[in-house]
């Protein structure tokens, strides 16, 4: 399952990418170790992940996206992305 996960980030959908952007995400990396996967996300100042992540979900073919990705990771593919991500504390940061 975690390879199939990693195969469909091969390709991700354009409009996927671009809503991304819309909703103030202006990079993102996911990282992998085992069957663990960890997204790094830098966005713009004002992002709120709820709020952002819940209107990124109305943007085109995003749905549709959830739904196809969740396959791989073996979740409920009507769950939105911010209730399958967990937000993480920042306790270092070597540059500012």
């Amino acid at each position: 399952m975690i390879r199939r996960y990693c195969d469909v980030h091969k390709n991700v959908w354009p409009e996927v990418m671009e809503g991304q952007k819309q909703v103030g995400i202006l990079d993102m990396q996911i990282f992998r170790r085992g069957t663990h996967v960890f997204m790094i996300m830098d966005t713009v100042d004002d992002f709120d992940f709820e709020r952002d992540m819940s209107r990124l979900a109305t943007l085109p073919r995003q749905a549709e996206w959830e739904a196809y990705v969740a396959k791989a990771q073996g979740s409920d593919p009507t769950l939105p992305s911010h209730k399958k991500w967990r937000l993480m504390e920042k306790i270092f940061e070597l540059e500012k």
